[in-house]
């Protein structure tokens, strides 16, 4: 079962696709989106990655960092960021640990298991926030956007 909004987003380390260790408490004071994608270099994972590379200034206005997860390694990570030039940080799980932590469910398709595609938003508290699971790719980024700004006005009300 997925973690639930109002409970604390697990404590991580995990390498990104400079081969760099990223934790949830390297960004103080900042609201995270943390999304959880099936596979490098896949169609849908490609559109997200795109997606929020583009907004990523927006994100970054409105003091909110952007994570990606997968269980690809450090290596296909790098791979993926250079093909599609992405400025987003994309952590690597190969040994599953967070996944596993966060609860996702995982999914079929042609035979293989993927981990399915969830977003998670966490304050600068580190609690979860909101949680959006069977992600549609296309969009998600504004609407993850628009959502985060609602939720700010409401903490800072």
């Amino acid at each position: 079962m997925t973690i639930a909004e109002g409970t604390k987003f697990p404590e991580f380390s995990l390498l990104n696709q400079d081969n760099e260790p990223v934790s949830l408490s390297d960004f103080p004071g900042w609201w995270t989106v943390l999304y959880v994608y099936p596979k490098d270099d896949t169609p849908g994972c490609t559109i997200q990655g795109k997606a929020f590379t583009a907004s990523k200034q927006d994100f970054d206005n409105a003091n909110i960092k952007v994570l990606g997860l997968s269980a690809d390694d450090v290596d296909s990570h790098r791979s993926f960021c250079d093909k599609f030039a992405f400025t987003i940080d994309l952590l690597a799980d190969p040994n599953l640990e967070l996944l596993t932590a966060l609860g996702i469910e995982q999914t079929e398709h042609n035979g293989a298991k993927y981990w399915k595609r969830t977003s998670f938003v966490i304050d600068p508290e580190g609690t979860v926030r909101k949680v959006y699971q069977s992600v549609v790719p296309t969009g998600h980024e504004q609407v993850l956007l628009e959502d985060i700004k609602k939720l700010q006005q409401e903490v800072a009300a």
